[in-house]
This record gives structure tokens, C-alpha cells and sequence, in this order.
């Protein structure tokens, strides 16, 4: 007969989300991981498979975390202001108390960049891809923007967001405004 869990599911993903959000996949130990999670290997293993199977379900985890944000941001309908807007609520949790620095998306997108590691890639570009096709629907309602541009801008404020997730790790809140508003003063 199995043994019941004793411990809910979704709460220790998020503990390990939240360390692997502060210190990255390689420099996460199992050791790390049952001291935060709170549960031994042996669950860690039973439940996810390996500490690969419990990073992949934090990302999926912070992903439904960000999802509010991203669902604010695809609903809106006020153009470049909606991307300005969305790059100020995605650095705001790291301003209200939060130990979390960055996104995770991105800590993991710069961590696994040389990897191997096609799951991982998979679920990075696909939030990248995502994330690019809601800032070109936001740049296509300025309709006297070509296509061209149009892209030439997507790729500049996608890099950008890369860039404001990685300052927002050490910068201050005022030099995070500062950086939002120099990269939409020209758009």
C-alpha cells in the first residue's frame, strides 16, 4: 500500500521555486531543497522524478504566477503604453518585500543558454515566443509603423526585458524607472 503524502504538493514546489528562483538550477543542492521544502529525497524523488522534474514543475509554477501580469498585459488595449506598463508590474514584486531578484524565466533562460537541456529550452522559448508576439500585437495598433519596425522594436524591448530583469537583480527601484522610461522615451 502507497503512503499517503504528508505534505501538500503545490506548497513545496512553490518553496522550491522560490529557491531555485534565488540561487539557480546548478547551484540548488538536494540538500537545499529538503531544507526548504521541508520533505526528505526520498519524497522529492517519489513526487517529481529527479530534481530536473521539480525545477521544470517551478517553472511551471512561477509561469501561473506571472500569468496575472501577462494576462493584464494581453488584455489592455492602450498600445506602447501596455508594454511600458507590463515592464513596471513584471520588476514590482522585487519592490514589495519579496527576496526574489529578476524573472525567473530569465535567470534560467541565461543559466541553461549553452545547455544542452532541450526541456528547458523548449519551455523558455515558448514563453519568450509568447511574450514577443503580445509586445508586436501591442506595437501593431500604431498602424503607421511598418512590419519592419515593427519587428526591429519587438526584438529591441524583448532584449530589453532581458536586461531589466538581470538590472533588477542589484539596481535600485529608482534606477529600474529610470531604465523603463529611457527604453520607451524614443518609441
Amino acid at each position: 500500500m502507497a503512503r499517503k503524502k504528508e505534505y501538500n504538493e503545490s506548497e513545496v514546489v512553490e518553496k522550491a521555486m522560490n529557491l531555485f528562483w534565488r540561487n539557480g538550477y546548478e547551484t540548488t543542492s538536494m540538500q537545499m531543497l529538503e531544507k526548504e521544502m521541508g520533505i526528505n529525497k526520498f519524497s522529492i524523488y517519489s513526487s517529481f522524478g529527479s530534481k530536473h522534474g521539480l525545477f521544470l514543475e517551478s517553472l511551471n509554477c512561477y509561469k501561473t504566477k506571472v500569468n496575472e501580469i501577462l494576462e493584464k498585459f494581453k488584455n489592455a488595449d492602450n498600445g506602447i503604453e501596455d508594454v511600458k506598463q507590463f515592464f513596471y508590474d513584471s520588476v514590482d514584486i522585487n519592490y514589495k518585500g519579496q527576496h526574489q531578484k529578476g524573472c525567473l524565466v530569465t535567470n534560467t533562460y541565461n543559466e541553461f543558454s549553452e545547455s544542452e537541456d532541450e526541456l528547458i529550452k523548449e519551455q523558455m522559448g515558448s514563453f519568450m515566443e509568447h511574450l514577443k508576439s503580445l509586445i508586436i500585437e501591442k506595437l501593431k495598433t500604431d498602424t503607421s509603423k511598418s512590419e519592419e519596425l515593427v519587428l526591429k522594436q519587438a526584438n529591441y524591448l524583448l532584449l530589453a526585458k532581458h536586461g531589466l530583469a538581470a538590472a533588477s537583480r542589484v539596481n535600485s527601484k529608482q534606477e529600474i524607472e529610470d531604465y523603463i522610461e529611457m527604453t520607451f522615451y524614443n518609441l
